[in-house]
């Protein structure tokens, strides 16, 4: 009588029973952001995906067979993470006008610095990979567009007269703040809230005129 072998044990995490469905995918994606991060894109590998989640060898490539099907459900998860961590109906409304539209993209930012850098790097390290593979681009380039789209109708509301022209330079603004803070030069420090309000009201004061801030901010 065969007797069915026991998975073998890897280094990474314990060997978990394997999630059905939409867990394991998730699982997977989300272990692949963290690898990305931590490892760069070389790091990233089905097995390294496998020993870093716990789950039997061939979980992953039976989840995403291919490099490119694992890269495109790491691009997919990144942005589902992203928005969940924005919270963005949780964000002041920028019907507001321009002060609280500021205030908008302030906070939206400290979350982002203060929630987890890691995803940062990850997008980092998706955004150059798309930048020498088509087919990453494009799914990339469509993710990215549901975080684009709502900042111009955001301008809009706020009364931009330009506001696909103003959404660049916002996001041209937000994107060199957080590398700079996540991988560059500031990347020990982190901006706090209020300064963070107060430059981008200094951005925004280019496009819209702004009164001047209040001192009763807390």
């Amino acid at each position: 009588m065969s007797v069915e072998k026991e998975p073998a044990q890897h280094p990474g995490k314990p060997l978990t029973r394997l999630p059905a469905g939409a867990a394991r995918a998730r699982l997977i994606a989300d272990t692949a952001l963290d690898l990305l991060a931590e490892r760069g894109m070389r790091g990233l590998t089905h097995r390294a995906v496998d020993e870093a989640a716990g789950l039997p060898t061939g979980s992953t490539s039976n989840q995403a067979r291919t490099r490119l099907a694992l890269l495109e459900a790491a691009v997919r998860r990144l942005a589902v993470r992203e928005g969940e961590m924005l919270a963005l109906r949780e964000l002041p409304d920028p019907a507001g006008g321009p002060e609280a539209l500021a205030d908008t993209i302030a906070l939206a930012l400290h979350r982002t610095l203060t929630g987890r850098r890691t995803l940062l790097i990850a997008r980092y390290e998706l955004t150059l990979e798309a930048s020498r593979r088509p087919e990453l681009r494009a799914i990339h380039d469509t993710e990215g567009r549901a975080f684009r789209d709502p900042l111009v109708a955001l301008l809009t509301a706020a009364g931009s007269t330009a506001p696909e022209r103003h959404a660049l330079s916002v996001l041209a603004w937000c994107e060199g703040l957080m590398f700079s803070c996540a991988a560059g030069s500031y990347r020990a420090e982190v901006s706090g809230l209020e300064l963070l309000r107060v430059s981008a009201r200094e951005l925004l004061r280019g496009f819209f005129p702004l009164p001047a801030p209040s001192r009763n901010r807390g």
